[in-house]
């Protein structure tokens, strides 16, 4: 007598755990509070913005499971914040956690911290012999810490710029500083994503290199330009689809700039064994290159804070030379090329589909506050070029099978584009979306 036994899949609801339903939970208490509190002040749009947000924070929370703890760190602190400013700002200067741990200000600067020792240990990884490894996840838990705090900067200076005018609140997603803030945490959140996937950390020290790029910057935008400063929107940036415009596109940049560094990697790990210094020349060219976008960005040299960005630009050039001298070492403990290859791919494909995501969302938005889809506005057009950018190295990757040496370059060069495309308009270029200037 022949027997046949059925295995049944289980479903994805079955799979789910305690933790996971008291997330639901949590998250679905929250949002059920905020509208029965603020339903009055939303508008049509801002309604099923709340209740997509909950469903989308749920799911994203149960298919990563860490970010539950951190979206529950993240709230927790952040209402800790807002009770304790009781309706005033000027307790920011005087409520012990506000002042050194929890204000908008306080929370982003342990950030930049927290990011450039993430930084550190993940190189010390590299160079740590047999302590690498401790090293390596050092520098993913303060990745994690850091990732933690911009959140909550992010959402008590949302809560702040509310308490300084009705007319003045929103979400802090409207100028260079906010985004650089955005562009922080989002490209370090999918590296760990990677990190966890992929069960290496070895890639932390260069996508690390890209986030404390960006903390550079956003340092020297808050001393010299006082950029910390919250101030109204423009009216164009008073819009429901700013608040869905700019995370989709930013899910873009972040991602090019990670499968950039990880192309870095890969070609550092190729030339290894390269004796001939005109054969790795290329890669310290185009690093100097990068490393002194800043300086291109200077209105004056004589400005305030421009030899700041003469040392950065120097220090990150040594560094790129460091990383060359080194390569044999950093090569030993990166992972396999096929890893770093798929790593990569699949960045630029989150990219690809959220920058898609975005350039849709914000046609219609013009449409909505212009009168017109597509304008040929500058910013507009570059958007348009990096879009075709990554539409290309998609394509032959998936059509002709671009693999290898190529598609790092190539993805190392996107780069560039997409800097221009984030930056480089603002500062040479005038238009539409000039809102904010370098």
């Amino acid at each position: 007598m022949n027997t046949t036994t059925l295995t049944l899949n289980e479903s994805w609801f079955s799979r789910r755990n305690l933790f996971d339903w008291v997330f639901a939970a949590l998250v679905l208490a929250g949002g059920l509070f905020a509208f029965a509190r603020y339903a009055g002040s939303m508008d049509s749009y801002e309604k099923p913005i709340l209740a997509a947000a909950m469903i989308s924070v749920i799911a994203i929370g149960w298919f990563w499971r860490p970010l539950r703890v951190l979206a529950i760190v993240v709230a927790a602190a952040s209402l800790l914040a807002i009770s304790s400013y009781q309706g005033d700002l000027a307790r920011a200067d005087t409520v012990f956690w506000l002042k050194y741990f929890l204000s908008s200000q306080s929370a982003i600067l342990w950030m930049s911290v927290l990011f450039f020792m993430s930084t550190l240990f993940y190189w010390l990884g590299f160079f740590g012999g047999k302590q690498g490894d401790t090293f390596d996840m050092i520098g993913s838990r303060l990745a994690w810490a850091a990732i933690a705090m911009a959140l909550i900067g992010t959402m008590v200076r949302w809560y702040e710029s509310h308490l300084l005018g009705p007319d003045i609140g929103h979400i802090p997603v409207s100028n260079l500083y906010e985004v650089f803030v955005l562009f922080c945490w989002l490209t370090t959140a999918f590296y760990l994503y990677f990190e966890s996937r992929y069960g290496t950390r070895t890639l932390g020290a260069f996508v690390m290199l890209v986030v404390s790029a960006a903390v550079g910057f956003l340092l020297w935008y808050t001393l010299v330009r006082n950029a910390h400063e919250i101030q109204p929107l423009v009216p164009a940036l008073q819009s429901w689809w700013m608040k869905l415009h700019v995370p989709a596109n930013f899910i873009g940049y972040g991602t090019f700039a990670l499968a950039a560094m990880v192309a870095f990697a890969y070609l550092i790990k190729e030339q290894a064994e390269e004796t001939r210094w005109y054969k790795l020349t290329p890669i310290w060219l185009l690093g100097v290159a990068l490393c002194f976008v800043p300086v291109a960005f200077r209105q004056r040299v004589q400005e305030a804070g421009g030899s700041y960005w003469v040392i950065y630009a120097g220090i990150s050039a040594l560094i790129a030379a460091g990383i060359l001298l080194g390569r044999k070492r950093i090569a030993a403990r990166l992972p396999a090329n096929e890893v770093l290859d798929d790593v990569m791919y699949k960045s630029i494909t989150v990219g690809f589909a959220f920058f898609t995501i975005a350039t849709v969302l914000g046609a219609l938005w013009a449409a909505d506050a212009w009168g017109g889809y597509w304008s040929w506005d500058p910013k507009e057009t570059w958007a348009l070029i990096v879009w075709l950018n990554y539409a290309a190295w998609l394509h032959m990757r998936l059509v002709k099978g671009l693999r290898g040496t190529v598609a790092a370059w190539w993805a190392l060069a996107g780069l560039a584009v997409t800097t221009f495309a984030f930056l480089g308009v603002n500062m040479f270029l005038s238009g539409l979306h000039s809102y904010g200037t370098l």
